[in-house]
């Protein structure tokens, strides 16, 4: 089932049918959203699915675990917890309350393992949330260890507060997803008019809005967001290029549909520069 070489996958790509999942066709749509993009992080990661602790898995984490883990993708309740969850048992209780979480410089090694060798990791924990808001399964990602826990709260800028502004309900769900899944704190609107409104009631870092919208294009919506808040960041992405954006005269970052996700991380990267050269 592990192919070499890289690979693009969704979670139609495996068959389920002896799972606990059953059918992908019939799942939540949390659940199928967070299992596309988990089957495509680059990163080593899990997604936990229901309080029962389902737990399913990228290739990449199938590499780092070894062969002894289990066969990917899992889909079911595996007889002990997962090394990652073990040490972050804190973290990932608050991702299941609904707050994303950060589990710095965690070591952990994998049974059948050399005695002794362990990494450390970063573990970044992101609650899957239903329609209706409650949390149904957390997704969580390991990235190399980026120092110790002090040393990374002293360098690091923090999570943006990031509004993103997509009509497209599915699109919208999954853009949010990802960049919860990086760490940082998203909300989600479909138009113009409920975006304002969130930017006149709350701070944002960014704006992350589609140039295409109904009753006002993404740009006018940018441009009454800056007037109002200078130091808005704005990401565009579109499908047109930056066609669309020949006048603008305000600094902004854009993206052209589809972006890749190393492509989204590198404009959050450099908004995250900026903002940390700000303070």
């Amino acid at each position: 089932m592990i192919q070499s070489g890289p690979s693009v996958r969704s979670s139609s790509s495996f068959d389920w049918s002896a799972t606990r999942l059953g059918d992908p066709g019939l799942w939540p749509l949390p659940l199928r959203i967070g299992a596309d993009v988990l089957f495509n992080l680059p990163l080593p990661a899990l997604l936990v699915w229901g309080r029962d602790m389902t737990v399913v898995f990228n290739e990449a984490y199938a590499t780092l675990a070894g062969p002894g883990y289990g066969k990917l993708p899992g889909g079911n309740v595996p007889p002990v917890m997962p090394p990652p969850l073990a040490v972050a048992v804190n973290e990932l209780e608050r991702a299941w309350n609904g707050e994303p979480a950060i589990a710095a410089a965690r070591a952990f090694g994998f049974a059948g393992a050399a005695a002794g060798l362990e990494a450390a990791h970063d573990l970044h924990f992101t609650p899957l949330r239903s329609a209706n808001g409650d949390v149904d399964g957390v997704l969580c990602v390991l990235a190399p260890a980026s120092g110790l826990k002090g040393a990374v709260e002293e360098t690091v800028a923090g999570p943006l507060r990031i509004l993103v502004v997509e009509d497209n309900v599915d699109s919208q769900y999954l853009v949010c997803e990802m960049l919860r899944a990086f760490g940082h704190e998203a909300d989600g609107v479909g138009h113009p008019d409920d975006a304002l409104a969130r930017l006149a009631a709350g701070r944002y870092d960014v704006l992350f809005t589609d140039v295409s919208l109904p009753g006002m294009s993404g740009v006018e919506l940018a441009r009454k967001a800056v007037a109002d808040a200078p130091a808005m960041q704005v990401i565009f992405a579109s499908g047109y290029g930056d066609t669309l954006l020949r006048h603008v005269e305000f600094p902004y970052l854009s993206l052209q549909k589809p972006y890749e996700l190393d492509q989204l991380q590198a404009a959050l990267d450099k908004v995250s520069g900026q903002k940390q050269a700000r303070t």
